[in-house]
């Protein structure tokens, strides 16, 4: 519910691309009047992508269901929608800090926070690659900084953390033509652990530290 009144407070149309979610999401959107496309899940960035050719402008914004914005990053988006026509091969790349099981983090792999994604562009100019993990917005020639903050609630529960990692590393397996080996794995998923939960800060946040450490862990091979 957080999600879309900020959203609508910048965008002429509201694009939702949905892939058979089981939660209260297509209800929460048709209480705002929001249409909800349905579309297979590949990848990030095909979804993206499909959605980006669904809109009727050629500047979006484009937003994942857990991030949110606050007022900074809002009001800096209407001040770029109240001035001169913006060059067409810039982007603007969104503060995005990361909340693992509601605790704001500093560090979670392969990423620290906060990141600065590109995530609104000239879709005539820039789109998603096509990675099938760690997708890229590409094709603009230089980006700058929103400021404010982004709230990215990246994991809510433990189930949501190691299903999301399954599907992570599976798709990562695949694009990398990884050959899995048992004794190089836990070798390396040991090292792993420690060199993130140690070296990376990661200790800071308690148990949630050793969370984003297993993270690290689980997609060692």
């Amino acid at each position: 519910m957080e999600v879309l009144p900020p959203l609508l407070k910048v965008a002429d149309e509201c694009i939702v691309v949905d892939s058979g979610s089981t939660d209260e999401t297509v209800a929460i959107c048709q209480q705002f009047g929001l249409t909800v496309h349905h579309h297979a899940y590949k990848a990030h960035g095909a979804q993206m992508n499909y959605a980006i050719g669904l809109a009727s402008h050629d500047w979006v914004l484009c937003m994942d269901s857990d991030e949110i914005l606050d007022n900074d990053v809002v009001a800096a988006i209407q001040a770029l929608k109240a001035g001169e026509e913006p060059d067409p091969t810039c982007a603007w790349r969104l503060p995005r800090y990361w909340f693992v099981l509601g605790k704001q983090v500093r560090t979670i792999y392969p990423i620290s926070s906060p990141g600065y994604p590109v995530r609104l562009f000239n879709r005539q100019q820039a789109r998603f690659n096509d990675r099938p993990v760690d997708d890229q917005v590409v094709g603009h020639a230089s980006s700058v900084r929103l400021p404010g903050f982004v709230r990215h609630d990246t994991f809510y529960s433990l189930h949501e953390v190691f299903n999301k990692l399954n599907s992570y590393t599976t798709r990562l397996v695949k694009y990398q033509h990884i050959k899995p080996s048992l004794t190089r794995g836990i070798v390396s998923a040991i090292g792993a652990f420690f060199k993130w939960y140690l070296f990376s800060g990661a200790w800071r946040y308690g148990k949630v530290g050793v969370v984003t450490a297993c993270t690290r862990r689980f997609t060692a091979f």
